[in-house]
């Protein structure tokens, strides 16, 4: 049926001004939905910051907004900040919980963050990588912690990775510090390695040894993850690792024996009962070994930073021999050599410290004056949380970097942290555990 022509021409005109009101809603909200930031999950991210004057004098009075942490020079919100000062804990500002769906029933209450102490320190003494003969000198440097390092009120575990089986769980009695007394070194002489060095054992059981103790302290790492709001320190003792150590030493070694065999008899003719492609060079498992031993061990050293990063774990690295300058007299070996071993030991000890904003005590004999630097960092510090905006998990290598308003000002912190791999743990959602010690993988609860 026809309509008049006036009311027919009223609702075209309803029309129109309803399609302009739905385009102009839909405009709006588009522009609502570009100025929100979303979180790309419920993980907190949480990195330690000192923030010293032009005097080196910590400064404690800074709040949230003083303070810009940047991801891939990106801005975040901080979601947390916590002040540790002289070691006690101020939380000026927590995490909310994160929201959880379903029904929600009571169950016991978390403590409060502040029911963790401000300073906690995990003592890993490596005795497969320290010698016997340096056995006195653990002894020697770690009588220095009660007077330098760890005070009273302060947690800390003890842990080995030989056959010390030091177990101590996480406590502030300072008395388990005596545990200490039973470590004893259990390295290899560096003539060992050489006068074996035809056999394959040696290399295997060298690597071995590195892989055990880099798989304690990772197990330890993980299981600091869930103390949240706390910087961690790892006191890691140890001489360093080298997976191919005194190469030309080695080849000597081979040759001797190669010669003790009549292989070079006749003017320097092979016998006949070698075999040559046995001997290559390039073709041989023990070859490839070497050739690949750096970058294996990088891996295990990459494995071992990437955690500590995401559990907020900062290394200090101390090899107790002090300052070395030459071999000892029984050993066989060139300078050269002697100091090439050294420093791939030292590296190893330092790239674990510096990735992980740490510090390396190597090749000195201040001791005294090491721990109290330790002491003056872990004593005075922030924390600050924050979830990443941005969503792309492929992308697992995030840089940091953090600035504050006030001018003058030297702010130390993290470099970077990575991301787990895709379907591995990752660690426990910030206000999701209890903010208590743990008891990490392979720690004695006694």
């Amino acid at each position: 049926m026809p309509f008049p022509p006036g009311v027919a021409s009223a609702t075209a005109w309803k029309a129109v001004a309803l399609a302009v009101v739905i385009a102009t809603a839909g405009i709006v909200l588009d522009a609502q939905r570009q100025s929100q930031v979303f979180r790309s999950g419920v993980t907190l991210v949480t990195t330690d910051v000192i923030v010293r004057d032009g005097d080196g004098l910590f400064i404690p009075d800074l709040t949230r907004d003083d303070f810009t942490i940047y991801e891939d020079d990106v801005a975040q919100e901080i979601a947390s900040l916590v002040l540790v000062h002289g070691g006690r804990v101020y939380n000026q500002l927590l995490p909310p919980a994160p929201v959880q769906e379903g029904i929600i029933l009571p169950g016991r209450a978390a403590p409060a963050a502040t029911a963790t102490p401000g300073r906690i320190f995990v003592i890993f003494i490596d005795d497969l990588h320290i010698r016997a003969a340096d056995t006195p000198l653990i002894h020697r440097v770690m009588d220095l912690l009660p007077d330098t390092l760890i005070h009273q009120g302060d947690e800390f575990g003890i842990i080995s990775s030989g056959k010390s089986a030091i177990r101590v769980q996480m406590t502030t009695d300072q008395n388990r510090l005596r545990a200490i007394d039973r470590a004893v070194g259990e390295a290899f002489d560096p003539r060992i390695l050489i006068e074996t060095a035809t056999q394959l054992s040696s290399l295997n059981e060298s690597r071995w040894r590195a892989h055990v103790a880099f798989k304690t302290a990772l197990e330890t790492v993980r299981g600091l993850e869930q103390i949240q709001h706390r910087r961690k320190a790892f006191l890691y003792i140890s001489a360093g690792y080298n997976f191919n150590p005194f190469d030309d030493a080695r080849v000597n070694a081979r040759i001797e024996s190669m010669q003790q065999v009549g292989f070079f008899e006749n003017g320097g003719t092979r016998l006949p009962e070698f075999d040559e492609p046995a001997l290559d060079q390039f073709t041989t498992t023990d070859a490839f070994g070497e050739v690949f031993s750096d970058s294996e061990l990088h891996n295990e050293l990459l494995l071992l930073v990437d955690a500590a990063n995401r559990a907020n774990v900062s290394f200090y690295t101390v090899d107790v021999r002090g300052l070395t300058t030459i071999p000892d007299l029984d050993f066989d070996l060139r300078t050269t050599e002697w100091n090439e071993y050294i420093r791939k030991q030292h590296s190893s000890l330092r790239t674990l410290a510096e990735l992980t904003g740490g510090m390396a005590v190597v090749n000195r004999n201040t001791f005294r004056e090491a721990f109290t630097e330790i002491d003056a960092e872990t004593s005075d510090y922030y924390v600050l949380g924050f979830y990443s905006s941005n969503p792309d998990e492929t992308r697992r290598t995030r840089r940091l970097r953090v600035e504050v308003t006030q001018e003058g000002a030297d702010v130390r912190s993290r470099t970077h942290y990575m991301l787990p791999f895709p379907g591995a743990s990752a660690a426990a959602p910030a206000g999701a555990a209890p903010v208590t010690p743990v008891e990490a993988p392979g720690v004695d609860a006694r």
